[in-house]
């Protein structure tokens, strides 16, 4: 049986291209590894990525009766979330185009012990 755990995390406010960065070191880990990784990372969007792991194990407890050492990053991936705009004020009563960009997040969990799992 192939169990995959997911969770999301939608509009979170970073750029997709700053919250790949922090994405990329967790791919394929084992959750301990990932959170390990997670804790000594700086970058802003470490903080959501071990919120978002910590609520796909949770699920996995919950849903799956899957223990946490069972577990690992199977799938990661960082998608264009929103695009807001505003306006900042320019010389001669311009104003110039922020967009303050947000990401979607999706993390799948697999367990070490299917079959699929190479």
């Amino acid at each position: 049986m192939t169990t995959d755990i997911k969770a999301k995390l939608t509009r979170h406010n970073q750029t997709p291209r700053k919250t790949r960065l922090v994405a990329g070191l967790i791919k394929g880990k084992k959750i301990k590894d990932a959170l390990d990784q997670l804790n000594f990372s700086d970058r802003k969007s470490a903080l959501a990525l071990k919120k978002l792991i910590n609520s796909a194990v949770a699920n996995a407890k919950e849903n799956f009766q899957v223990d946490k050492e069972a577990l690992y990053v199977k799938n990661l991936t960082v998608d264009k979330g929103i695009v807001m705009k505003r306006g900042m004020p320019r010389a001669f009563g311009r104003s110039s185009l922020i967009r303050k960009r947000t990401s979607n997040v999706s993390l799948v969990l697999g367990v070490t012990g299917d079959k699929d799992n190479k």
